[in-house]
């Protein structure tokens, strides 16, 4: 059977639940015959059907009624998404770029129960958060993963050691005890053993205390491909134009597929605005909807240098000495990631950028803990921002590091749904409330969805360790076995598969890294990839670890991925230079701040 038998093979998947097509589309048909061999691949937890074609989800979101519309791909509204296909409710999920394609993508990277809330007296979403954490842990095993922090005290600093110790404990029972371990006080020299080259003068001490940590794009792309799984269609790259509003009340929208500029009608009973930081531009596009913003924008920069020059097993907690506020420095494979930074900003979300004094910023806190290190700008692999959808009524823009990450629901007068603030670790909350929301407005029977007990997709292991060696004997090269488990939890065999048809599938997309051109071809037949920037920004982190931003991994990646996509010669010239754009967007760093 060769690779391009197989892909289309498993291109040609089963229909999602609540869709009878009235014709196949003859693009979905299967060019040769499926031979007795073609039986190896068959549906499993390790070997799960990929979603309809998209020919299929697009004819489907036109010709279904829905019961619920979510606007927005991103972690809140994807996790609405499987949390409403899992009630039993007809569901679509449209996104106008990819999944995780705005702040989704462009975090710390933790699960944490935000010990640094504390100080402001967040207390119950502190709460929250860590029993969202303890979920998520067992639920996303691959993709949430335990992590140790150290907070060093020096002396004269704002939290005393004796302050940071009763915080930490606190935390712990805000955890319900529950956490991977407690915490626990350090000496000066039990922080200094721990954490070669950190400044030792004025060490008074310190704490040990654990959060977690994830990839925020895979985590966030995985809701959506479970709602794809549990029956919702779920399409990136369709962007809402107008909203279909029948006497005064929302019942749709008017949409367009940018990758073939099809225009369709999507209607819905209701309608979620899950946008993040852009839910005031979808409130625009509501006629009836005044009133002021309902969002403000504060914007997180991190940094990432190459492991080698600023190496730490553990995390860092740390009280920037230039202003004193909390930051993080964090291992992430072969670099280290510097952050945030936390600023009221005007920018648009599609534009938001890393400034130059975001830059020097975060190198200039990080040099003052670590002296020897001298981190300049050449040191920088890459400089990403977010923006962080807060909402307007608690934030006054002076004080973005003090304003609450609770979330909040709103409705407008012709019915549309909007949530804002939250985080990133209480995505799963924000979604069940938003769709208890939604069967209200809908007045159907209360349901609870299982996302508290289900595993996410891949999480179906019964010990990561387990997983682990298999992956190791299996494939050979302990960083990639590495890899493939996090990033695919037990379905990593199903990316491990193509190898075995094509062997130069299992050569790295780029030297030194872990990602495999394998995982280019499960993209595209597995995970919704449409563009390079879809796979190498967002399903992994090339762009964010090679100083390049993954510009020669894309080439290669083009070359796989070019037949399975219809690509000519010149789509792929026109797919490199828009990769190459959107790198340079959302990489670049500015002279100065927005």
């Amino acid at each position: 059977m060769t690779l391009t038998h197989r892909v289309r093979f498993l291109l040609s998947g089963p229909l999602p639940r609540h869709y009878t097509p009235a014709v196949r589309p003859e693009s979905a048909a299967l060019s040769t015959p499926v031979s007795p061999s073609d039986s190896l691949v068959v549906a499993s937890p390790a070997f799960p059907q990929p979603p309809a074609p998209r020919p299929e989800r697009l004819l489907a979101l036109s010709s279904t009624e829905f019961d619920l519309l979510v606007i927005g791909g991103g972690v809140t509204g994807s996790g609405i998404a499987r949390d409403a296909s899992l009630r039993g409710l007809r569901v679509a999920l449209v996104e106008r770029e990819d999944f995780a394609s705005g702040t989704s993508s462009r975090s710390s990277r933790l699960i944490h129960g935000g010990v640094r809330y504390l100080e402001h007296g967040h207390l119950g979403l502190v709460f929250e958060s860590s029993i969202e954490r303890y979920r998520l842990l067992r639920l996303a095993p691959h993709l949430v993963r335990p992590l140790a922090f150290v907070w060093p005290v020096y002396e004269g600093a704002r939290i005393p050691r004796w302050k940071l110790a009763a915080g930490l404990k606190l935390y712990d029972a805000l955890a319900l005890f529950r956490n991977v371990k407690g915490s626990r006080s350090l000496n000066a020299s039990q922080v200094a053993e721990t954490v070669p080259g950190l400044r030792t003068d004025g060490l008074r001490g310190g704490s040990r205390y654990y959060d977690a940590a994830t990839d925020d794009a895979r985590l966030t792309f995985i809701n959506a491909l479970a709602a794809s799984e549990a029956g919702a269609i779920v399409l990136n790259h369709v962007s809402v134009r107008s909203l279909l509003i029948q006497e005064g009340r929302a019942r749709g929208a008017h949409v367009v597929d940018s990758l073939t500029g099809q225009q369709l009608t999507v209607r819905a009973r209701v309608i979620v605005n899950a946008t993040g930081p852009w839910s005031d531009e979808i409130r625009k596009l509501d006629a009836a909807n005044g009133g002021g913003p309902t969002v403000r924008g504060s914007k997180g920069v991190h940094v990432s240098v190459p492991r080698e020059r600023l190496p730490t097993e553990c995390a860092l907690t740390l009280l920037s000495p230039v202003d004193g506020r909390v930051m993080f420095i964090l291992p992430a494979g072969t670099h280290t990631i510097i952050g945030t930074t936390e600023t009221a900003t005007r920018a648009h979300p599609s534009e938001v950028r890393a400034s130059v004094s975001d830059v020097d910023y975060l190198l200039t806190s990080a040099n003052g803990f670590f002296p020897t290190a001298h981190l300049a700008r050449e040191d920088v692999v890459s400089a990403w921002a977010g923006i962080r959808p807060l909402v307007a009524s608690g934030y006054s823009g002076a004080d973005a590091g003090s304003a609450s990450r609770e979330h909040a629901i709103h409705t407008s007068p012709t019915g549309v749904l909007a949530i804002s603030g939250g985080k990133l670790t209480t995505y799963r909350v924000m979604a069940r409330d938003m769709v208890d929301a939604v069967e209200h407005a809908l007045g159907v029977p209360h349901r609870k969805a299982p996302t508290h007990s289900l595993p996410l997709p891949g999480g179906d292991i019964p010990s990561f360790d387990a997983e682990l060696s298999s992956a190791r004997s299996t494939v050979g090269r302990d960083d990639t076995a590495l890899h493939l488990v996090r990033a695919y939890g037990g379905r990593w065999r199903q990316v491990w598969a193509l190898t075995h048809a094509q062997p130069l599938l299992a050569e790295p997309l780029v030297p030194g890294l872990p990602y495999i051109r394998a995982e280019a071809v499960h993209g595209v037949t597995h995970e919704l990839v449409h563009t390079l920037s879809d796979l190498l920004v967002r399903r992994l982190k090339v762009s964010f670890e090679t100083r390049d931003l993954g510009r020669a991994a894309a080439r290669l990646a083009a070359s796989d991925v070019a037949p399975l996509l219809g690509w000519s010669p010149q789509d792929v010239e026109r797919q490199l230079a828009d990769y190459s754009r959107d790198v340079e967007r959302l990489f670049g760093i500015d002279p100065a701040d927005a």
